[in-house]
């Protein structure tokens, strides 16, 4: 008989929520991450995440954040802790481009609540935000923004209190499945259990190889920019952001009390090993959030004042990757960021809890699944 019903390896963003949503079941679970809680050498820090309905990705992804939202709203009643915040969302580029114009098409085809404002109606509502000539923005009231280490912690808290043994600062160094379970080694010692799901971010394909090929963890930096315009760039005021400009898109949350926090999504060239330190941040890295800062930004320093590295686990097209490993019924893998998966680890832990209790789950995960992966990865 297996020690466990299910191993979890990763204890972040999605394997915490996976770990907390198979304890509320009542399975036996354990939990093992290699570092300890809420480090920084994973994608689950930086004090905060955008969270939006309209999602210019694909409309397919729209049902799972319905869920996610209904998930973090019960999350934040169990656990007492203020994890969602609704600002809106602004979604800033041309109106042919792939932000406003995915947005709108998911928002038209699920009656999603949104507005569409010229570069006039941006300056009167939102004049720390500077509009390219040709641009438009897409509103959406229900964007807001999540808070990553509460959530976290709020999810492995409630875990740990419904009976799930979460070990931390335990490497798992091997995945053995065979027909009658899983044998998980670890640096301590040898768990068994009946599945094990892997969600362990950049990390990943040290622990399910078939996934090399296709992951690539890089490196994210995120700054800070104080406020020139005091209150115009607070909750409120200034909404979530994102910005299309082409090759690349910028991302903002509004001045939660240390100024407004910037990032430029997915950037080429920056590659990583995951086994070893995140580099520094260059100064290439910041005069790309500063020259963004200063050009669109016109109600804040154009300079940052403290910056952050987190990991992305990119993987061809940007999609998710939650199923099985091929031939093993036992070993489920999460690979779901490329960037935007903070926002789904509420309703992901839900799917991968549903998978590993019975094999399958109602939840449409279809575009996910390992086939639909190596069907993109001959296209991109």
């Amino acid at each position: 008989m297996s020690d466990y019903d299910v191993a979890v390896v990763g204890l972040g963003a999605m394997g915490a929520h996976t770990a907390q949503h198979l304890a509320a079941r009542g399975l036996r679970v354990l939990g093992l991450e290699r570092f300890a809680p809420l480090h920084d050498k994973g994608s689950s820090h930086g004090d905060s995440r955008l969270i939006r309905l309209g999602y210019f990705e694909g409309s397919a992804y729209v049902p799972l954040l319905r869920r996610a939202y209904a998930n973090w709203r019960e999350l934040e009643r169990r656990s007492g802790e203020e994890l969602l915040t609704i600002t809106g969302l602004l979604e800033i580029g041309r109106v042919e481009g792939r932000v406003v114009s995915g947005a709108r098409a998911a928002c038209e085809a699920n009656g999603i609540a949104h507005e569409m404002l010229d570069a006039a109606a941006v300056a009167r509502r939102y004049p720390v935000v500077a509009m390219r000539d040709g641009d438009v923005a897409l509103l959406e009231a229900d964007g807001g923004f999540l808070r990553p280490e509460r959530a976290v912690a709020a999810a492995q808290r409630l875990a740990a209190a419904d009976g799930a043994e979460l070990r931390f600062n335990e490497r798992v160094t091997a995945i053995e499945p065979d027909d009658a379970g899983v044998t998980v080694a670890t640096a301590a010692g040898r768990y068994r259990a009946g599945r094990v799901v892997v969600a362990a971010g950049s990390y990943v394909a040290g622990l399910v190889p078939q996934l090399a090929r296709y992951a690539t963890p890089i490196l994210q930096v995120v700054g800070w920019y104080p406020s020139r315009r005091g209150a115009a760039t607070g909750i409120g005021q200034l909404p979530g952001f994102i910005v299309d400009e082409g090759e690349w898109s910028f991302f903002g949350l509004p001045d939660l009390g240390e100024g407004v926090k910037i990032g430029c999504h997915a950037r080429r060239g920056a590659a990583i090993d995951p086994e070893q330190p995140n580099p520094a941040v260059s100064d290439e890295d910041r005069a790309v959030l500063d020259d963004f800062a200063a050009r669109r930004l016109p109600g804040v320093a154009p300079q940052g004042t403290r910056f952050v590295r987190c990991r992305y686990t990119m993987l061809p097209g940007e999609d998710f990757l939650i199923d099985f490993v091929p031939g093993e019924e036992r070993v489920i893998v999460a690979s779901p960021c490329s960037g935007h998966g903070f926002k789904f680890a509420s309703v992901i832990g839900e799917v991968l809890a549903d998978l590993a209790a019975t094999g399958g789950t109602e939840l449409p995960i279809e575009l996910f699944s390992w086939a639909a992966l190596e069907r993109r990865a001959a296209i991109y």
